[in-house]
């Protein structure tokens, strides 16, 4: 294993874009060849496609080769996520994994290029015997991991922009995407394009404009659900304090005395799960013992962020159309909530409420351990944007 131009060391170069890219570097200047093998068995791995290949059904363009001058030999290339160029209407990428990239690797390639030409490449050896290494490393390291806060440190640090790419970051740092990029992919072209079919029902342009406008009403989130933080809220500021749990219950009995019965069931039982969670919260030293969540308005705007990224990743629109729209959340996010923390819990409790109400309760409990961890990295780590960014 070498670097690709020199400059993949540890201790050379500029700020790497990632943490990813750091790890790797290191990884390089510490000559560990099986080091660089498990690092990108759980790292998510881009190969460029021209988007009239990534577009014909059922097929999947082959692998890119290039000539590396220094060596003289065939290698694949591949990008780590810090590494993607810029949005470019007709060229898209495809993430692979090292254990796919392993299945169909070309017969006479000995070489993966990662991030070729850069101050963070490795040359990876890729002779059949290493192949077999790239599976086992797979393997133990279960694929890519999930709840990692990423970091372009080249991307939107400052300003509204980066305010408003942060209120997604909840579902970055789920699935370890770079949390502050409108660029060439969100996670890859197909599967962006697949997301936005299902579950948000969005084949195209129009119906990814309505879908948004949808969001950022709060539409999505469940009129129910809000309508009973909202009558909490109501009878808080008449009483001056938030109301005990039976003051709340006997208001919602009469906001909901008009409506039909399943609303009144759904009522009941979002009191029940939005007052357990809290006092979960609570006890978890996430909420304040006076401290109340009053909308779940959080969701929608969260995974409207989500959606333009993913808009701009299925080619539907443009970066400086992306920018607007991200721009335009960060605007109704900074009117219905006053901090981050706030935005975070509302975000938290939304996923959770859903969940008991959809699932269960058991299936609730998953989602709160994850979500609580999740609210953690994003409202407690020192590089995460919910630290470094003012709120309003």
């Amino acid at each position: 294993m070498t670097t690709g131009n020199g400059a993949g060391t540890a201790g050379g170069g500029a700020m790497a874009p990632t943490g990813i890219e750091r790890a790797l570097s290191a990884a390089v200047g510490a000559g560990s060849a099986d080091a660089v093998v498990e690092l990108l068995a759980r790292t998510r791995l881009y190969v460029l496609v021209a988007r009239l290949h990534a577009d014909i059904p059922g097929w999947t363009a082959p692998l890119p080769m290039i000539r590396d001058e220094s060596t003289r030999r065939t290698c694949v290339p591949v990008l780590t996520p810090g590494m993607l160029p810029p949005w470019h209407p007709e060229w898209v990428f495809r993430a692979v994994s090292l254990g796919e990239l392993a299945r169909t690797w070309p017969y006479d390639v000995r070489r993966l290029a990662v991030n070729h030409g850069t101050p963070y490449a490795a040359m990876v050896d890729a002779r059949p015997g290493r192949l077999k290494a790239w599976l086992r490393a797979e393997e133990r390291s279960g694929g890519r991991e999930h709840g990692r806060l990423l970091t372009d440190s080249g991307g939107p640090l400052h300003g509204p922009l980066a305010h408003g790419l942060a209120l997604g970051a909840h579902l970055a740092v789920t699935n370890a995407l770079v949390w502050n990029r409108l660029g060439a992919a969100y996670e890859d072209y197909a599967t962006d394009r697949a997301r936005l079919r299902s579950p948000w029902g969005i084949p195209h342009r129009a119906e990814y404009r309505d879908r948004l406008a949808s969001l950022m009403k709060n539409q999505l989130v469940g009129r129910v659900q809000e309508a009973v933080l909202r009558t909490r809220q109501t009878l808080a500021a008449r009483l001056g304090h938030t109301p005990a749990h039976e003051e709340w219950s006997e208001a919602l009995a009469r906001t909901f005395s008009a409506r039909d019965a399943d609303d009144r069931a759904l009522a009941e039982r979002s009191l029940h799960h939005i007052a357990r969670y809290e006092e979960r919260l609570r006890a978890d030293g996430a909420l304040a013992p006076d401290g109340r969540v009053d909308t779940l308005a959080a969701f929608d705007l969260g995974r409207a962020v989500n959606v333009v990224r993913l808009a701009l990743g299925a080619r539907y629109i443009d970066p400086y159309e992306a920018e607007q729209d991200v721009l335009r959340v960060g605007e109704l996010a900074r009117g219905a909530y006053s901090s981050w923390t706030d935005f975070s819990l509302g975000y938290l409790m939304a996923r959770i409420a859903h969940r008991a109400e959809d699932d269960g309760p058991e299936a609730a409990e998953a989602t709160y351990r994850q979500s609580l961890a999740e609210h953690r990295i994003l409202t407690q780590d020192p590089t995460s944007p919910y630290r470094n960014l003012p709120w309003s």
